[in-house]
């Protein structure tokens, strides 16, 4: 379950950001202080903190370093009525990820936030696989290739061995086992072939490399 925490000296946004963002299917707690923030991240894990940059006491940016030493994996969007380029600049220094500006679009809050989680959720992935394995796999010319065409519709086996024009099917069982062993393809109800979803950040990842190159040559 995702966990987010409101951090807010004012009980009418505490209250009204909490509600939005329980609607959005997200489990929201929320603090009345930097200090009470700090307080509830030693008793729980949160994936992302939504902090106020001024508030009584302690301010939510100093409040930061804090945090990140409890958890480190926590993510931590400073947001602020009093925007300034140097307060970002403190607020990126002392951990945050993001810093939004009152007032703001609620889409783009919560934009914000789908896009921490993910990246969180992505470093969880990597970090329990073989990325030498998948490294390995990649490596492979076709088994790029192979990537590329089922991102872009699902395929089944013949379908994709008439668009390679390869003659010993067996070529292609080996290469497709490859990639189902690393967890980046799989067969759906039709037994067409579609990406995973670390498959779709992994063909992600190709296609900024080869775009990268290719600007660089």
């Amino acid at each position: 379950m995702i966990k987010l925490l409101v951090v807010d000296d004012n009980p009418d946004v505490r209250l009204q950001l909490s509600e939005i963002l329980t609607s959005a299917g997200y489990y929201t707690d929320n603090a009345a202080s930097a200090q009470e923030a700090i307080d509830k991240t030693v008793i729980d894990s949160f994936d992302v903190i939504l902090m106020d940059a001024v508030m009584p006491g302690m301010k939510g940016i100093d409040a930061i370093k804090e945090i990140k030493q409890i958890r480190p994996k926590t993510k931590v969007v400073i947001i602020t009525a009093f925007a300034s380029i140097e307060d970002a600049i403190e607020a990126i220094k002392q951990g945050a990820v993001d810093y939004l500006p009152k007032p703001f679009k609620l889409e783009t809050l919560l934009n914000i936030i789908k896009r921490e989680i993910e990246e969180t959720t992505f470093e969880k992935e990597i970090n329990s696989v073989d990325m030498d394995f998948i490294l390995g796999t990649i490596s492979n010319p076709l088994r790029r290739k192979l990537i590329k065409l089922v991102h872009h519709q699902s395929m089944r086996f013949m379908e994709l061995n008439r668009e390679l024009s390869l003659i010993d099917h067996t070529r292609l069982v080996f290469h497709l086992k490859l990639l189902r062993d690393c967890g980046l393809v799989a067969q759906n109800a039709n037994r067409a072939y579609v990406l995973t979803d670390r498959g779709v950040r992994v063909y992600k990842g190709i296609m900024i490399l080869e775009t990268f190159l290719i600007t660089d040559s």
